[in-house]
């Protein structure tokens, strides 16, 4: 281990959990004062120190409290001013995701994860949290019809990947193959049966919801997945949005969903069997959408603004 890590380390301890001043570390250390600032910002920078803030008192609210009752999860409330334009509501979630999603990860896991607008804006903001041993895996396919979408999914995953240290598995299969039976067909493929295998033993998923309707437009109903025919399609079945691009009806019903049969990502059933799983939402139009999600169960912690949770309750 290198001298600089060493000191690095060392400035951290003192400092973080024995109190002791800038000033009296550097001369403990023989160096500056600004040195220390810089041992200190390193610590941070590397994820050898990592801060955390508690949920606000926001999250025992009425609203908080009434979500979690109603569907037996945790709620991570992010109070937004409500002024606040929906970019910046989405990105003050998705701080607050990717704060939570380095706080429970650790050495060992394998790390599902969807993409689309809310997980994008989670990769800006998350902290560098070196793992052993871990592994990131795409939820759900991601080619379309006009595009293989492989630069936007890697960029997300790989993100995350480069936060946490660990290997990225991308999905290569499209979002919504165009019939059931070349799903099947693929689906006993060695190559997709090893990411299939990888999504079977998740410990943790990440997800947003998409929805049919939103102030910012879900990347899959507005990047060529689903053509006019297909939109009206789902909107004459019930259909208000997707958890991993497979399709939800407001009441959590999504067996019966023709285009489901086609759909590459983890069905609401096996999103259940994966311990921890982080749904975040940050749209008040998304929460039809929001509804379907959490009456489908797919949820363990639910990281949603104030406006948008009380949009849930409305509809409940």
């Amino acid at each position: 281990m290198n001298n600089r890590y060493e000191q690095a380390y060392q400035a951290a301890t003192q400092y973080y959990l024995q109190g002791e001043t800038m000033q009296s570390i550097a001369r403990g250390l023989d160096v500056s004062r600004s040195t220390v600032s810089r041992l200190l910002a390193e610590a941070r920078e590397s994820g050898l120190v990592r801060i955390s803030i508690a949920d606000a008192a926001g999250s025992q609210s009425p609203t908080s409290r009434a979500l979690a009752d109603a569907f037996g999860i945790t709620v991570h409330l992010v109070p937004v001013r409500a002024t606040s334009s929906l970019p910046t509501r989405i990105e003050q979630v998705a701080q607050r995701a990717a704060n939570l999603l380095a706080d429970v990860v650790s050495d060992n896991q394998v790390i599902g994860v969807a993409w689309g607008v809310t997980m994008a804006a989670l990769t800006r903001h998350l902290p560098r949290r070196p793992l052993s041993g871990s592994t990131i895996v795409q939820m759900n396919g991601g080619a379309n019809q006009r595009s293989s979408g492989v630069p936007y999914i890697r960029s997300i995953l790989q993100s995350i990947g480069d936060a946490f240290d660990s290997e990225v598995v991308l999905f290569p299969v499209p979002a919504f193959f165009d019939y059931a039976d070349t799903k099947a067909a693929m689906w006993r493929e060695r190559s997709v049966r090893h990411v299939l295998d990888l999504l079977s033993d998740l410990e943790i998923a990440v997800f947003g919801v998409g929805s049919l309707t939103g102030g910012i437009p879900s990347h899959v109903y507005s990047a060529g997945y689903l053509d006019d025919a297909d939109h009206a399609a789902l909107v004459a079945d019930g259909v208000v949005g997707d958890i991993c691009t497979v399709l939800l009806r407001e009441d959590g019903t999504f067996a019966d969903i023709e285009a489901n049969a086609r759909a590459t990502g983890l069905t609401p059933t096996e999103l259940r069997r994966v311990p921890r799983r982080l749904c975040v939402a940050a749209d008040p139009q998304r929460s039809p959408a929001i509804v379907g999600a959490l009456r489908a169960g797919v949820a363990t912690d639910l990281v949603i603004d104030d406006l948008s949770a009380r949009a849930v309750l409305r509809r409940l």
